[in-house]
C-alpha cells in the first residue's frame, strides 16, 4: 500500500484533520456555551441561543473521542504521554463536558428562574472549562513539557498542573476564548434573528479584535521568545518507531524554519488574520452563510499554523530534547497504521455524509415563537 515514512505523514494529516473537524464543529457549540449567560437577555433567548446547536451538539462532541481514540491506535506513545502526564488538566476537561449534557436535558425541566440561571452558568463552564484547557494544552505544546522517556520508552513526566499556566500560554488562552466566541457568534447571527442577532453582530466585532491582536502577539513570542525545536541528526524514517534514536537541537526561532522551507505556510497565518476581519465584512453584509464559512476557515488556518509551525514534532519535551515524540519515530507498527488507514477510507466518507446531511436537513432559524411554540419539545 504506501512505504512506512507515507502512512506517518498520512496519518499526521488525519490527527490534524480531526483536531480541525472538532475546533470547527464543536467549536461554535463551545463558542454559544460561553456567550450563554451574557447574550441571552431573557430566559426565551437563551433558549433560542441553545437550540440553534440542540440537534448537533453531541455529535459534534463524538470528534473529540473519536481523536483520543485515533491517538490511542496510531500515535500510542503520544497517547500515553499526553494523558499520563497531563492527568490532572483532562480529568478538568472531562468534567467540564460532563456539565454539557445535564446542562441541556435539566435546564428546561423546571420554570424556576434559579433553576435555569444555574444551569445556565453549567453550560457557561461547560463551554469555558474546555476551551480554556485546550487553549492552554496547545500553548504548552508549543513551549515543549517537562517529560523525558527510559530506556523502556515509558514517559515520565516532572511538572504539576499549576506549572501549564505558563504567560505564553495564558496567552493562548485569550487566543482560543476569543476564537470560540468569534466562531459562535457567526453561528448565532446566522441562526437568530431580531435583537439576539444584533448583540451576536457585536460580538464579532470585537471578538475578532481580540483574536487578532492576542494571535499576532502570540506569533512575535514564538519568533522571539519561546525556544523551537529541530532534529539535528540523521535518521532512517523506515526504522521500528524509537525515539531515543535522534539528537534534537532546541533554541529560539526555530519553530520559523518550516516557513522558510515552506512558503506555503503562510498563507495560514494571513488567513487567520484577515479572515477574522472578512468574517466582520461578511456578517456586516449579510453574507451571512459565508462568514460561518470564512470563520470556520479562520479555525481552520490557526491550527495549521501551529501545526505546521512545530512539524514534524507532536509534543517536544522541555526536559529532554531527544524523548521529543516526532511524526517520525512515535506512531504505530506499519501493520496497525495500514489497518487503521483501510477502516478510515471505508467509514470516514459515511462519517462525513451524514454531517454534511444532518447540517443540511435541520438548516433554518430559530425564533422565540418557535420556542413558545414548542415548550415542552425543545431544550
Amino acid at each position: 500500500m504506501f512505504d512506512y515514512e507515507t502512512l506517518r505523514i498520512i496519518w499526521w494529516a488525519i490527527l490534524v484533520f480531526l483536531i480541525c473537524g472538532f475546533a470547527v464543529l464543536d467549536g461554535f457549540d463551545l463558542g454559544i456555551g460561553l456567550l450563554l449567560p451574557f447574550l441571552g437577555k431573557t430566559d426565551d433567548e437563551r433558549r433560542v441561543m441553545l437550540n440553534t446547536v440542540g440537534p448537533t451538539w453531541e455529535g459534534s462532541q463524538t470528534w473529540l473521542v473519536t481523536l483520543g481514540g485515533i491517538s490511542f491506535g496510531a500515535w500510542s506513545l503520544v497517547y500515553a504521554t499526553l494523558f499520563s502526564g497531563l492527568y490532572t488538566a483532562m480529568l478538568v476537561l472531562l468534567f467540564g463536558l460532563f456539565l454539557r449534557p445535564v446542562g441541556f436535558d435539566y435546564r428546561s425541566k423546571l420554570a424556576d428562574p434559579r433553576w435555569r440561571s444555574a444551569w445556565d452558568w453549567a453550560l457557561f463552564a461547560g463551554g469555558a472549562v474546555p476551551a480554556i484547557v485546550l487553549s492552554l494544552a496547545a500553548g504548552n505544546l508549543i513551549l515543549g513539557l517537562p517529560f523525558q522517556l527510559d530506556a523502556d520508552l515509558r514517559s515520565i513526566y516532572t511538572g504539576g498542573f499549576w506549572d501549564l499556566f505558563h504567560p505564553f500560554a495564558m496567552l493562548c488562552i485569550i487566543v482560543g476564548v476569543a476564537l470560540l466566541c468569534l466562531h459562535g457568534a457567526v453561528f448565532l447571527h446566522w441562526r437568530t434573528e431580531a435583537a439576539l442577532a444584533q448583540r451576536a453582530r457585536r460580538v464579532i466585532v470585537w471578538s475578532s479584535l481580540i483574536f487578532t491582536l492576542s494571535f499576532i502577539a502570540a506569533g512575535l513570542w514564538i519568533a522571539f521568545g519561546v525556544e523551537g525545536y529541530r532534529i539535528s541528526s540523521l535518521i532512517n524514517t523506515a526504522h521500528i518507531a524509537n525515539p531515543l534514536a535522534k539528537t534534537v537541537e532546541k533554541t529560539l526561532g526555530l519553530w520559523l524554519v518550516n516557513y522558510s522551507q515552506y512558503p506555503g505556510l503562510l498563507l495560514s497565518p494571513v488567513l487567520a488574520i484577515v479572515g477574522s476581519w472578512l468574517v466582520v465584512f461578511l456578517s456586516a453584509k449579510r453574507y451571512l452563510g459565508s462568514a460561518f464559512l470564512m470563520s470556520s476557515l479562520v479555525v481552520i488556518s490557526v491550527i495549521v499554523t501551529a501545526g505546521g509551525s512545530m512539524f514534524p514534532f507532536i509534543i517536544p519535551s522541555s526536559i529532554s530534547p531527544t524523548s521529543s515524540l516526532t511524526v517520525w519515530d512515535a506512531s504505530a507498527s506499519r501493520y496497525t497504521l495500514q489497518l487503521l488507514f483501510i477502516a478510515t477510507v471505508l467509514l470516514m466518507p459515511i462519517v462525513m455524509a451524514y454531517t454534511v446531511w444532518v447540517y443540511r436537513a435541520l438548516r433554518g432559524q430559530i425564533t422565540v415563537e418557535d420556542i413558545q411554540n414548542n415548550q415542552h419539545i425543545l431544550y
